[in-house]
């Protein structure tokens, strides 16, 4: 598997001690120090995860995923200073597979880099081509695809999964903690809030449909709806 990461912060002490840590791991990297090059690299690189400042010179990185995320589902762990917690949510909002707060320690970093990329590859690796169907929505874990009237629809990683979840039990009410354990892993460092953001993000991607829909119990969890 390729494992180059794309680090974009503009403190070259993050990418100084992340990059140590990285390399002690096996991984290679490249660096931005600004929005601009950020995406420029991205786009030169095509890297496995990216590492994503939020407050960074030229253009923010809010701004950098929400470009990237037009195009491509390529993971996220988005970094942010204590007070970011509104930046936070918008990122989870976009799409962010992770969040970190700063400070951080490189050793966690890497932990999460690794936990993402493994759930990851080892859900593509495992699944057998089963494709799970819903009127005209269709969704295939192993291509990590989501199709409507076959055409694509753009998700993230985690966006594929807990659809895939909801809908390999339709009717069936899964908490958020069982939609955090089966999707982020028991390594996951987050809370429940990053369920309810990509739930949101899934419902503001799916067309609207009468034959199927995600639906809130409120304070249990959710569940995927499919009516004749």
């Amino acid at each position: 598997m390729d494992k180059l990461i794309l680090i974009c912060d503009d403190s070259p002490v993050v990418h100084e001690t992340l990059g140590a840590y990285l390399k002690s791991e096996g991984f290679t990297f490249v660096s931005a120090t600004n929005g601009p090059d950020s995406l420029k690299l991205y786009q030169e690189h095509q890297p496995e995860l990216i590492i994503l400042d939020i407050m960074m010179p030229g253009l923010s990185g809010i701004d950098v995923m929400r470009r990237i995320r037009k195009e491509s589902s390529v993971p996220v762990l988005l970094l942010s200073a204590r007070g970011d917690e509104v930046d936070r949510i918008l990122g989870l909002e976009l799409g962010a597979d992770d969040y970190i707060v700063k400070p951080f320690s490189p050793r966690e970093v890497v932990a999460r880099v690794k936990a993402v990329l493994r759930r990851k590859h080892e859900s593509a690796h495992e699944a057998k081509e089963t494709i799970l169907r819903a009127g005209k929505l269709s969704v295939n874990i192993a291509k990590y695809e989501v199709l409507y009237d076959g055409k694509p629809i753009i998700c993230t990683p985690k966006e594929v999964e807990i659809l895939n979840l909801l809908l390999s039990r339709p009717g069936q009410v899964f908490d958020r903690e069982t939609i955090l354990n089966k999707v982020w892993g028991y390594d996951y460092y987050g809370d429940t809030r990053a369920v309810d953001t990509q739930i949101k993000r899934i419902r503001h991607k799916l067309p609207q449909d009468d034959s199927f829909a995600i639906r809130t119990l409120y304070g249990v969890g959710y569940k995927f709806e499919v009516r004749p």
